[in-house]
Formats: C-alpha cells, structure tokens, sequence
C-alpha cells in the first residue's frame, strides 16, 4: 500500500501532536509554513513535519487534510481549501458546533472532496491514555486507521456529520464551562470582600473546590483566547437544540478577559487573573450609557 499523506493546518499545539500521531502510524505528514509563526515552525519541526510552504501545495500534496484550527476560522479555511480543489478526505477536528460542522462538511464536499467529522477530547497527545479524537462520517474508519499506532486514540461513533462535534461540545460545556464559572465565583467573592470566608466555607461543605478554581486559572489563561470562539460555538449548539445559551456566552465573555495571557511564559495567579476579570468588568460598567 501506498504511503497516505496527512496535511495539517495547523500545527499548533495541539495540531502538531495530530501529525506526530499521523507520522508514528507510518503516514508522511505535511504543512504549509506560509504567514505561520516561529513558534509554529518549531513545532512542526520538532515532529517531523515536512514543510511545503504554501496552503495550495498542501492541498495538492495531501491524501487527507486534517484541520485543527480555533473554531472561528474552521469555516473559512474549508472555504480556501475547497477553492484549490481539494478532492479527497478532509477532517475538521475543530471544537465547533454540529451546525457549524455541518456546514464546512457542506462546502468541501461541494468542491468534491469526503468529509469526516472530528472532536478532540484531552491535551496535546504525548502520552498513551491521554487524549482521543473522535470520528463520525462514512469515511471515518479511514481516517482512523492512519493512527493505528502512538498516544492518540481514534473512536469512530454513529451518527455522520456533526456527531463527533457534538459530543465534543456536550464534554467541554460541563469541562471549559465549569473552569469560567469558578474563576466567575472567586472574583464575585473578592470583589464583595468575602473570598477568604468563601474558602473557609468550601474547605468544610466542597473540599477541593477553592484548589479547582485555582487549576482552572492555571488551565486555561494561557489558552483563553481558544476558548472564546470554543465557548460560543457551544452556545449555538445549545441554542440549536433549544436550551438557553446564555451561560456559554457569559463564559466566552470571561475568557475574553484573559486573552492578555496568551503565549506568556506562566500563568497568572488566581488573585491576579481575578483582578484582570474584574478590573475590564468596572470598565465595561464605566461605558455603559446612563
């Protein structure tokens, strides 16, 4: 058998432990450096990625694209890829909404190409156990046997397009949500005085909480400008089937407020990524017309 060359766009983090995957179940995988970061080509050198410049000479060289981008691009990078004429399997392994799945699905196979839907539960895959993507569409045991071997766990479900993407929003709607309402709580509590007493009281009736809610800082500042667009596309989701989405809109306002932290060496600390929620929260109340 021929040897199955993997596109990835892009190698971020997450992206690249993608390839590194595809590359340990023997598939050769490429990128397209064209307008990506340093930090990007480091990655993707680290991995073994081989460059080939330019999205256009990605979509002509792959067999399979898999995309895994933040979820406020997925649709438009499917919009250029279709536009070269991308012919064969194309993956969004993106944290977007059924309904947005749906509708990349829509335009590449538009330009003629099989679409698989793709959700990612877990952090980048370094290790075994760690982390799983999830597959739906007719071509999704395909693509699932390029992973065959190497820490990422491929599970095709039922269900086609927007199956895979819905399960990926029903976990990270308790898992991302859950991190946006401590971090919520904690600054409600400073900003009316009563945090200590607040972690007395959960030390006694929820122990463990105050230590989540200072993971949660630690887990996702870094990584909040992701999870705006992430929160959003869950809200729609939940829109979709007929819940409030309110809740999910309130969290991608707060991880808006700690988009400063991206790409910084450390985390905040609890007391200062509070003090950022709540200093953009005054000034929002300082716009407002009276």
């Amino acid at each position: 058998m021929a040897q199955v060359t993997v596109g990835v766009l892009h190698p971020g983090e997450m992206g690249a432990s993608v390839g590194a995957a595809a590359r340990r179940g023997g598939a050769e995988v490429v990128w397209a450096s064209q307008g990506r970061s340093k930090a990007t080509h480091a990655r993707a050198v680290a991995d073994g990625l081989r460059d080939v410049g330019t999205l256009q000479n990605l979509v002509k060289a792959s067999d399979v694209i898999v995309s895994v981008c933040p979820p406020g691009v997925a649709a438009d990078i499917a919009h250029v890829v279709a536009g070269y004429g991308f012919s064969r399997v194309y993956v969004d392994a993106n944290a977007v909404s059924p309904e947005t799945a749906r509708k990349v699905g829509a335009i590449v196979e538009q330009g003629g190409a099989t679409f698989v839907d793709g959700g990612i539960i877990g952090p980048p895959a370094r290790s075994a156990g760690s982390t799983r993507l999830y597959l739906s569409g007719p071509a999704a045991q395909r693509v699932a046997a390029l992973f065959t071997d190497g820490p990422l766990e491929v599970i095709v479900i039922e269900g086609g397009a927007g199956a895979a993407s819905a399960l990926k929003v029903a976990f990270a709607s308790y898992t991302k949500g859950t991190m946006a309402l401590l971090m919520a709580v904690r600054a409600f509590a400073r900003a009316e005085g009563v945090d200590a007493a607040l972690v007395k009281e959960w030390a006694h009736s929820l122990p463990g909480l105050s230590s989540q809610s200072e993971g949660a800082v630690r887990g996702s500042a870094r990584k909040a400008w992701r999870f705006v667009g992430e929160m959003e596309e869950i809200a729609t989701a939940f829109k979709a089937a007929g819940l409030p989405d309110s809740f999910h809109r309130a969290a991608a306002e707060l991880y808006r407020r700690l988009e400063r932290y991206k790409d910084t060496d450390q985390p905040p600390s609890l007391e200062e990524a509070t003090a950022v929620i709540l200093q953009l929260s005054q000034c929002d109340k300082e716009r407002r017309p009276r």
